[in-house]
């Protein structure tokens, strides 16, 4: 645990304005500034930073917190490394973990980089299966400048040699065995998870090695080994070679298949080529990979298995802010084999001349129907009417359709006629999707209310209790004013019990309240919760009189919240959902 004190000084040195607006275009409204959010797609703005509580806050997405939730999100980096950078910021000294998980943290990155070393001095020895290593990545094409540039390397073939060399550098067996390097067979012995493999490291945005990647040197099964979830390696939050990518002058990215094919593109001067790790792109790769690039073209391979992925990662990037190209690959399965058979120059060709996520979309439609029969022709033009209109602009249209038109022999004219109403109808769908999110966004809904709490009551009670945690954010001495009035257990929502009980040590025990500091004491979504109520509640002047009429309100509504006890699941629901129609308007409400 980073001890408080420092938090709070780190706090104080601490502008999260300043700090938002280094990544995020903000504007001022009033004592808040707005921008679009960092963390989804976008086009009005959504996302607020409130310098009153220190804290931001998007109403389209939910994220929200405080500078080092910010930090921690826009690095996709964990608790202690927002921290470090923070306070390097802030020109602080850095800060001393003295809680377990940070030094255990601190010693399997220690670790992996101990082990990468192993296995490159392994592919660097005179053994012969050391040789059938190397031979393996000539075949590959690599150069010596790549192997050391990416760290590449040789798992020898004894399980035991790696547990033995990091013993030997004084790891303990509890370190041994969370770093993911090590599994143990059925008798209890120890051996190393990679053996007789070559190896490629996987390192995080500041160059630490987090994992490891293993390949057998013949097809044998399995053919990849790969290092299991850790304390410092999370794969659906890690993007291979990104610490690289990320530092090129060019904002185009090749998102690749594996590990292969990025490095065969960085030999061949495409330094911004990436993959991710895990079996399929996740939404958090996708927006790490958005935070660097304006572009991004999907490279994958050439099968099957790769088009139905291509299509996978169109889908996740739909609402990124980034320009989203296809690579077809003529005459080969892959980007490294490609660049192998006809040179890097003539694959940088090929990017150039890369084809639009329309052109793929409407190229793999066109290869499910016989056009020849006229059936299969009115069903195509049918389904591609219906993607222009959901996922292109008018310009797109207007050129689309003529293709459309050219393809099926059927009439720009008829085209044209059969779009303009299924961009209606698409316009329909989702401003009624708009209206229905619009629905969820009152307070009612925000209030999830549990069946041991219930009713309009609860719903007040909850109301209020949400407001005194916002106005005691912002205006800590009000604490005073409501302990002894107001007990955690009469909270009626878990988190902001968790919440309240949290501001009420802090004040006893002297500490600065704010989001951050509260942080050791709350878990990660009551955080998120206050960072909600704060930003629900940012225009809201409290006095202490309202604190008192809050209290009274909670003091009222207790017993009559407290019938909901007796009520059973199936009432409260009905209850509820009458509640819910009667806030659509569906239902007159009664007084």
């Amino acid at each position: 645990m980073i001890p408080h004190e420092y938090i709070e000084e780190l706090t104080r040195r601490t502008d999260i304005v300043e700090l938002v607006g280094s990544y995020v275009q903000l504007k001022r409204k009033g004592r808040l500034y707005g921008g679009l959010c960092p963390f989804h797609s976008e086009k009005s703005p959504s996302f607020y930073v409130y310098p009153d509580t220190q804290s931001f806050y998007c109403f389209g997405c939910g994220a929200g917190g405080d500078a080092i939730t910010f930090t921690k999100k826009i690095n996709s980096i964990d608790y202690p490394e927002a921290v470090k950078l923070l306070a390097a910021r802030a020109g602080m000294p850095e800060p001393q973990e003295d809680d377990k998980t940070g030094r255990m943290r601190s010693r399997i990155l220690s670790m992996n980089k101990e082990a990468a070393r192993f296995f490159h001095a392994c592919l660097n020895s005179t053994v012969e299966e050391a040789r059938q290593a190397r031979a393996y990545w000539r075949r590959r094409g690599l150069d010596d400048k790549t192997i050391v540039r990416f760290g590449l390397g040789y798992a020898p073939n004894d399980g035991q040699a790696l547990y033995q060399f990091l013993r030997d550098k004084g790891y303990n067996q509890q370190e041994l065995d969370a770093s993911g390097l090590f599994k143990r067979s059925a008798s209890g012995r120890i051996y190393c998870l990679f053996w007789k493999r070559v190896m490629t490291p996987i390192f995080d945005l500041r160059g630490n090695i987090i994992a490891f990647g293993g390949r057998v040197l013949d097809d044998s099964k399995p053919k990849y080994v790969n290092s299991p979830e850790t304390l410092v390696y999370h794969k659906s939050e890690t993007v291979f070679a990104l610490q690289i990518a990320k530092r090129s002058a060019v904002r185009r990215f090749v998102l690749c298949e594996g590990y292969m094919d990025v490095i065969s593109m960085h030999q061949a001067g495409i330094d911004t080529a990436v993959c991710a790790c895990g079996t399929a792109l996740t939404p958090e790769q996708v927006r790490l990979i958005s935070e660097y690039a304006d572009e991004v073209i999907l490279s994958y391979d050439s099968d099957e298995a790769g088009q139905k992925a291509t299509l996978r990662s169109l889908e996740l990037f739909r609402n990124s802010p980034v320009k989203v190209g296809v690579l077809q690959i003529p005459g080969a399965k892959d980007p490294d084999e490609y660049i192998k058979k006809y040179g890097a120059e003539r694959f940088k060709a090929l990017l150039d001349g890369v084809g639009n996520a329309l052109d793929f979309r409407l190229g793999r439609l066109r290869s499910q129907y016989d056009l020849a029969q006229d059936a299969q022709r009115l069903e195509y033009v049918k389904e591609a009417v219906n993607m222009l209109a959901e996922r292109s602009n008018p310009t797109e249209q207007e050129v689309y359709a003529g293709r459309l038109a050219e393809e099926t022999n059927i009439s720009k004219t008829a085209i044209m006629t059969q779009l303009e109403t299924a961009v209606k109808r698409a316009g329909s769908k989702h401003r009624w999707e708009k209206k229905q999110q619009a629905l969820k966004s009152g307070e009612m809904n925000q209030i999830n209310v549990p069946y041991s709490a219930g009713g309009s009551q609860a719903l007040g009670i909850a109301s209020a209790q949400q407001r005194l945690l916002a106005a005691m954010l912002r205006e800590p001495h009000y604490i005073d004013l409501v302990q002894g009035q107001l007990t955690a257990e009469q909270f009626v929502l878990p988190q902001q019990k968790e919440l309240f009980e949290a501001m009420l040590r802090c004040r006893q025990e002297g500490i600065e309240i704010s989001l951050t500091t509260l942080r050791a004491f709350v878990s990660e979504e009551a955080l998120n919760e206050l960072s909600h109520l704060a930003a629900q509640y940012s225009d809201v002047n409290c006095t202490p009189d309202d604190i008192r009429l809050y209290l009274d309100r909670i003091a009222r509504g207790m017993p009559m919240a407290g019938k909901a006890a007796h009520m059973s699941n199936e009432e409260l629901s009905d209850y509820l959902q009458s509640m819910r129609e009667k806030k659509q308007g569906n239902v007159p409400v009664e007084e």
